[in-house]
C-alpha cells in the first residue's frame, strides 16, 4: 500500500495531421532573441500522449526542458521520444508534484540522460516511485529545487516563472493544490502549464497573466473556478492531457463557450506546439 502525506522538506512527431496557427498577443515584454528583426529559431512543446498523465518537452535549438514524466511505464516513451529527437541533456526537469502520473517515469529520465537542473514543491508524497525519483537523483548528483518561492529562469530565449505553492498544507490528501505552476514566455507568445492545481491553487495563480495556450489544469476535471481561471488568462488554445473517462463536459463546455480551440491527448494523440516567437502552430497524430 502507497503510504501518502504532506510533510515539508527542503516534459514533433514525425507523422502529423491537423494543424492550427494561432497569432501571439500575450501583454508582457517577450525574451529577446529574434535574429536582427528575422524569424527566431522555433521554440516547440510536444504533450506526449501517455493517457491519463502529464509529460511535455519543451524544446528550442539549445535547450530542453521536461515538465513532468508520467507514471513509471512512461518513462520509456519519454526517453525514447527525446532519443528519437538526438536530445541527450534536459537543462531543466520540473516536476509539477509527487503523484505518480507525474513523478513515475522521473527515475528513468534521470538514470538515462544528463538533467542538470530539478524543480519541485515544498513537500513530499510518499510512494515507490518517488522514492525512485529520489534515488535516481541522489545517484546522479543532483541537487534538487525545493521552492518555497516563485522561481525565475532564462534559457535560450525563452523565459520560465515557476509559481510555487502559497501555503504549508491544504488539507490531508490534496497534494494537487501543491502543483507548480508554470510560464514560459517566449517573445510574443506564452504557454501556462497548470499541472493538476485545483481551486484552491488556481485562486493563487489567478493573477498570471494572459496567455496563448493553456495546459488545462487537473486532466480537465470539473473544478470550481475553472470558468474564472479561464477569463483572467484568456487563452486562445488549450491541450487537455487526459483519458475520455476523465475529461468533464463541464470543461469541455466551459472551453466551447469562449471559442478557445482545444485538443486532448486521447482524441488527437501526442500534441506540439511550434512558436517562432510571433505565431504559434500545432500539430497534432490525428
Amino acid at each position: 500500500m502507497i503510504r501518502k502525506g504532506i510533510v515539508l522538506l527542503a516534459a514533433a512527431v514525425t507523422a502529423l495531421s491537423c494543424s492550427c496557427s494561432i497569432k501571439g498577443g500575450s501583454s508582457g515584454e517577450g525574451a529577446s532573441g529574434s535574429n536582427g528583426g528575422g524569424v527566431s529559431p522555433e521554440l516547440t512543446v510536444t504533450f506526449l500522449d501517455i493517457g491519463k498523465a502529464d509529460s511535455m518537452v519543451i524544446h528550442s535549438a539549445d535547450s530542453t526542458v521536461v515538465i513532468d514524466c508520467g507514471e513509471k511505464g512512461d518513462g520509456k516513451e519519454l526517453v525514447k521520444f527525446l532519443n528519437d529527437k538526438d536530445i541527450s541533456t534536459v537543462d531543466c526537469l520540473i516536476v509539477t508534484h509527487y503523484d505518480k502520473d507525474h513523478v513515475g517515469g522521473a527515475a528513468k529520465l534521470i538514470n538515462k540522460l544528463d538533467v542538470k537542473r530539478v524543480i519541485g514543491p515544498y513537500y513530499q508524497e510518499f510512494s515507490d516511485e518517488n522514492d525512485s525519483f529520489r534515488a535516481a537523483m541522489k545517484e546522479a548528483g543532483i541537487e534538487p529545487e525545493y521552492i518555497r518561492t516563485d522561481r525565475a529562469f532564462e534559457l535560450d530565449g525563452a523565459e520560465y516563472t515557476v509559481y510555487a505553492p502559497k501555503e504549508d498544507s491544504y488539507g490531508p490528501d490534496n497534494d494537487n493544490d501543491f502543483s507548480l505552476v508554470t510560464k514560459l514566455q517566449y517573445q510574443d507568445t506564452s504557454f501556462i502549464f497548470a499541472g493538476d492545481a485545483m481551486d484552491k491553487r488556481l485562486s493563487e495563480v489567478m493573477d498570471i497573466g494572459d496567455c496563448d495556450l493553456l495546459k488545462v489544469p487537473y486532466h480537465g476535471r470539473k473544478l470550481g473556478n475553472l470558468d474564472e481561471f479561464l477569463d483572467s488568462t484568456t487563452p486562445e488554445y488549450a491541450v487537455v492531457t487526459t483519458s475520455e473517462k476523465e475529461f468533464s463536459k463541464k470543461t469541455a463546455d466551459a472551453l466551447s463557450s469562449r471559442d478557445i480551440d482545444y485538443r486532448t491527448t486521447f482524441a488527437n494523440g501526442t500534441i506540439t506546439a511550434h512558436s517562432d516567437g510571433k505565431d504559434i502552430s500545432l500539430t497534432s497524430e490525428r
